[in-house]
Order: C-alpha cells, then sequence, then structure tokens
C-alpha cells in the first residue's frame, strides 16, 4: 500500500486532518493550561494517556463517530494509566 492510499484511507475514516489537528490541540490545551494548574500534578504516564485519549476523541470528533477502534482505544489508555496508579490509590 502506498503513502496516497494510506493517507487517502484515513481521511475518509478520520476525516480531514486540518481538523483532527484543531481539535485535538484544543482539546490539549485544556487540559494542560486550564485544568486549575493540576497537570503539573500528573505522572508522564497519565499526561501521556490523556494526551493519547484527547487525539482518538478528537478522531471521533471529527471523522466516524461509529469507528469501534477510537472507544476501544480509548479504554486501552485509560487502563494503562489505571493499572500504573499506586495500589492505595486504586477504586477496586
Amino acid at each position: 500500500m502506498s503513502i496516497e492510499d494510506t493517507l487517502a484511507e484515513r481521511g475518509s475514516r478520520y476525516g480531514d486532518f486540518s481538523v483532527h489537528a484543531r481539535i485535538a490541540q484544543a482539546l490539549q490545551n485544556v487540559m494542560r493550561y486550564h485544568t486549575c494548574d493540576n497537570w503539573h500534578n500528573l505522572s508522564y504516564v497519565q499526561k501521556q494517556a490523556l494526551t493519547v485519549i484527547a487525539d482518538k476523541i478528537a478522531r471521533i470528533l471529527s471523522g466516524d463517530p461509529n469507528y469501534a477502534d477510537n472507544w476501544h482505544d480509548i479504554q486501552g489508555y485509560a487502563r494503562l494509566a489505571e493499572e500504573r496508579l499506586p495500589r492505595s490509590d486504586r477504586g477496586r
């Protein structure tokens, strides 16, 4: 598969990349700069999980909201962060 084929496939699934980028960056700006200064208290794992989740949310909003893989990935990244919480902080 050529890069042109890959980009065409992704574009049909996720929408225009410029729209996706605008949504993703807006979500990330809210997380980083408008969250009552709590961003700096997060671990690298928590920050990365939230960053990737924001990207998945942007894909849902700019593309096909019924594409199950995005929803599944959000669960996966949340699980990765949850598994790395100190045992005393886990909700179960």
